[in-house]
């Protein structure tokens, strides 16, 4: 395995590894003695690589540096590079920096520190796909179109069963800067091009957060005598460095909890020591429903796995079931605004490339706000989000009805926004178009709004 090219990932064939461990090795033998600089935190890292990071900081390997620099009262500086042959030669190894923040504990090109997560390749797939056993040995997988990566632990298994036959295959060795795989086959998943992608559960989380959060993510379960599925992921330091790893080390154990809450808030999957799901309290309240307990409501927005069990109402909102919402309608005027997100539209499109908007069947007169319920929005959004309802509702009195669909956060979240808004009328519609649809009730075909 190389952390030039994929830290967190898994183990390469034969020849990768001994390409690109060639391609990283630093001239000579190691450096004795400690090199870090201790009144600064120097991070190598890469400039375009979300959901682990990017020049703009917003990737989740960012946060936990700035976690870490914010805990030894030091600035954060980067050394930026790709993450390609060369990455640790360039980086690490030519002392520009002090740190990797994820490479696999299996690395062999560097110190690594304790491991701080682990997860696991995933299926994604769509909510009408029944997955019984979530092993590629289930019959099940004999006729679905499968998205992979060659020379990956998992197309290693399909071509064990026999699944190859009409899997596509997503590039591996790629400029991450340019090209993003795991986004492609969740893309491709939403669109219906592949019926389930098998990818690294990371990757594939933060997609599906970001892209289509109405697709289901199942961990794949271990394959005993096969291949290896979960990876734990550490620090990457120089060796020769014990010191430094012994901080780091501590450092790690003291904020254990806040850095599993910025893992999933990215969707990372985390698995325990047995290799089991771990119920991501630190994120969110989902752990509470399980227990057949009340969900609470969090203090601030939900900011991943976004289709989970929702709270009982919103403060400062009215809830309403289906009959509630039909007496609405009876005797008020509100503006219906769902919100269920959708795949952006591609950015850098050819001109001459068609681009078809995708259709949702949803309440009648309703209007499609696509992508107004995540945790995060860009400032451009917030405004363009505040400035269409405000048009589309007239007033900030009127009756404006949020939903989406059952045990969706994302119509919660966009309740939640448009009352800091300062709209004074909000409704939330937990049982959202699915409730609506299924009760007969007529509905129409839509296309999203875009800001």
């Amino acid at each position: 395995m190389t952390a030039a090219l994929r830290p967190r990932l898994l183990p390469l064939c034969a020849l990768c590894l001994a390409v690109l461990a060639a391609g990283d090795a630093a001239p000579g033998a190691a450096a004795t003695g400690e090199v870090v600089d201790l009144t600064k935190l120097r991070v190598c890292a890469d400039p375009g690589n979300l959901p682990y990071s990017n020049d703009k900081g917003e990737g989740f390997e960012n946060k936990i540096a700035e976690l870490i620099a914010a805990d030894l009262g030091v600035p954060l500086e980067y050394t930026w590079f790709p993450q390609t042959v060369g990455f640790v030669r360039m980086t690490l190894a030519a002392r520009r920096c002090d740190l990797i923040i994820g490479v696999a504990t299996t690395n062999e090109l560097m110190q690594n520190t304790n491991p701080y997560y682990r997860s696991g390749y995933v299926i994604v797939h769509r909510p009408e796909l029944t997955v019984t056993q979530a092993r590629l040995d289930d019959p099940v997988f004999k006729d679905l179109r499968l998205g992979l990566q060659p020379r990956t632990p998992v197309a290693t298994l399909a071509a064990r069963y026999d699944l190859l036959k009409r899997a596509k295959s997503y590039p591996l060795i790629v400029d991450t800067r340019l090209v993003k795989p795991a986004r492609d086959m969740v893309q491709d998943v939403a669109k219906g091009e592949i019926d389930a992608a098998l990818a690294w559960g990371p990757l594939a989380g933060y997609w599906v957060k970001e892209l289509a959060p109405d697709l289901v993510i199942t961990p794949l379960a271990a394959d005993p005598g096969h291949e290896r599925l979960d990876f734990r992921v550490s620090m990457g330091i120089r060796y020769n460095e014990p010191d430094w790893k012994h901080r780091l080390n501590g450092l790690l154990e003291q904020h254990k909890a806040e850095i599993q809450q910025i893992l999933a808030g990215y969707g990372v999957p985390l698995l325990d020591e047995q290799g089991r799901l771990i119920q991501q309290a630190g994120a969110d309240p989902d752990d509470a429903a399980t227990a057949g307990q009340p969900v609470p409501e969090p203090a601030g927005y939900r900011l991943g796995d976004y289709r989970a069990a929702v709270p009982a109402g919103l403060t400062g909102a009215r809830t309403v079931d289906l009959a509630g919402l039909q007496a609405l309608l009876g005797k008020e005027d509100p503006l219906l605004v769902d919100v269920m997100p959708t795949q952006p539209k591609p950015a850098n499109r050819p001109v001459d490339a068609i681009w078809r908007d995708p259709e949702r069947e949803t309440i009648k007169g309703a209007v499609w706000l696509a992508n107004m319920g995540y945790g995060k929005l860009p400032e451009a959004e917030e405004t363009a989000f505040k400035d269409e309802l405000l048009r589309r509702a007239g007033s900030l009195d009127r009756p404006i009805v949020v939903f989406c669909e059952p045990q969706c956060w994302m119509s919660w979240n966009a309740a939640k926004r448009a009352l800091a808004y300062g709209f004074r009328n909000i409704i939330w519609f937990p049982g959202g178009a699915a409730a609506w649809r299924e009760a007969g009730l007529e509905a129409e075909t839509v296309t999203p709004w875009r800001p």
